[in-house]
Order: C-alpha cells, then structure tokens, then sequence
C-alpha cells in the first residue's frame, strides 16, 4: 500500500495525530512510520490526490501541527512513497543526515517576503526620469509616431522596469539577510518584484519582522511588502 509523507521528525517529537486531517476527499487516518532515531508522519495515499486548495491546505496543516510542538522537516506537496517499509529504508539509510540537518533547524522558522510594486507609480518614475522614454512617450501619444517609436518606447519601458526591480528586490533582500541564517530566493514574477524565504533564529524573529516593517515604511504606499512568518521551514529542507 503507497503511502503519502507529510514530514520527518526526532523519534523523540510528540507525534499527537488524533483529530488532523490528511490529504483526500475522504482522509485515512495519520500514523508514523520510525526507524530507532527518527519517524514519519504519514497517511494511506489517496488515489484521488491532486493539486487542489483542499489538499493542500490539508499538507500544510499537519506540517503547521507537528511544528508547533517541535522541529521537524516538512516535505513538498505530493511526496508519495510505495510502501511503509521503502520510508523506513530512507529512515535508516538517512538517518545521520536528516537528524543533523533537523538539529539545524532546531529554534529556526521560516519567513517569507513578497514584495509588489504599484505598476502606476514605476511606470511614472521610468518618464520623470527617463528622457528618452519621456521623449518617445510624448512621440507616440494619442497614436502618434512610428510603429518603430512605439516598439522602441515598450522595449525601453519593460528594460527599465526590469532593472528598477532587480535593483529593489536586492535592496530587500540585503536589508534583511544580516538578521537571517540563510535565504532561498525565487525567481521573480509578473505578480512580485521579489519572493525571498528566510530561515530566522527564534531569538531574532521579532527583530526580523520589525526590519520589514520599517522596510516597507520606508519605500511607502507605491511598494508592498507581504511577510508571512514564522512557518515551518518549508524552503530549508
């Protein structure tokens, strides 16, 4: 019987399941699977799984359980293994890795940091103080110019919003790593100028999160700053 994996823990985690709700229409129940040092939560796989807000929000909430009441690795969506046994292989085989990289992450939670930029408020600064774009903005008005000044003024435009962005989301990104023990950061979308995970010592999470506060003062109304946090260490495993 296959088998879906939600996280690894210590032997010694205090694996209360009763009452949380795995992945699938109808979920099966939650049981650990262990080797001497370490367990993992698992459930029977669904066969109906998929990547749907109810599973998902099914996944994180039994990681968010579990690290509520110690520290364990929580593994990506969708992490099904054939069998009891084939986990309790990894367990053992792994075993001298996954424990110390759970003791690295022992008193350490995860934060998130999306930024969004106003597209209203980049795409004015790029004509304040671009002359060239302002001069082809003023070109192209109302249907006027060349079909050449109208490429030339959007080729101009999605270049300097580009690297006004790269230049922000490292502005971030340096602003935050000295109170952070590392950082993952994602490609950047059309949505968010920056998306950076943090790995954060407990001891600093106040800190870190009052850093962003005033980091996203300090830009104001035309840039926002999305920090979710603390969470299970989902980038850091």
């Amino acid at each position: 019987m296959s088998v879906y994996v939600y996280a690894i823990t210590k032997s010694g985690h205090p694996l209360d399941l009763d009452g949380i709700k795995g992945v699938g229409e109808t979920p099966t129940e939650l049981h650990s699977v262990c080797s001497d040092e370490l367990c993992a939560v698992v459930s029977e796989a669904p066969e109906d799984l998929s990547v749907t807000r109810r599973d998902l929000d099914a996944h994180l909430g039994v990681q968010e359980h579990l690290w509520a009441a110690g520290t364990i690795l929580p593994l990506s969506f969708g992490f099904v293994a054939p069998d009891e046994d084939a986990v309790r292989a990894v367990l053992e085989q792994r075993a001298q890795e996954l424990s110390q990289r759970l003791d690295e992450l022992t008193g350490r939670a995860e934060f998130n940091v999306k930024g969004i930029q106003s597209e209203e408020a980049v795409l004015r600064a790029i004509l304040e103080e671009n002359e060239q774009a302002r001069a082809l903005n003023e070109a192209t008005r109302e249907g006027g110019g060349t079909q050449e000044d109208r490429l030339a003024l959007g080729q101009l435009v999605a270049q300097e919003v580009q690297s006004r962005q790269q230049a922000l989301a490292a502005d971030v990104v340096a602003a935050l790593r000295p109170l952070a023990a590392a950082e993952r950061l994602a490609e950047p979308s059309q949505q968010y100028f920056v998306n950076v995970s943090f790995l954060v010592d407990g001891k600093q999470s106040e800190e870190f999160t009052q850093a962003a506060r005033e980091l996203a003062e300090r830009y104001g109304e035309d840039i926002e700053l999305r920090v979710r946090g603390p969470l299970p260490p989902y980038s850091f495993t």
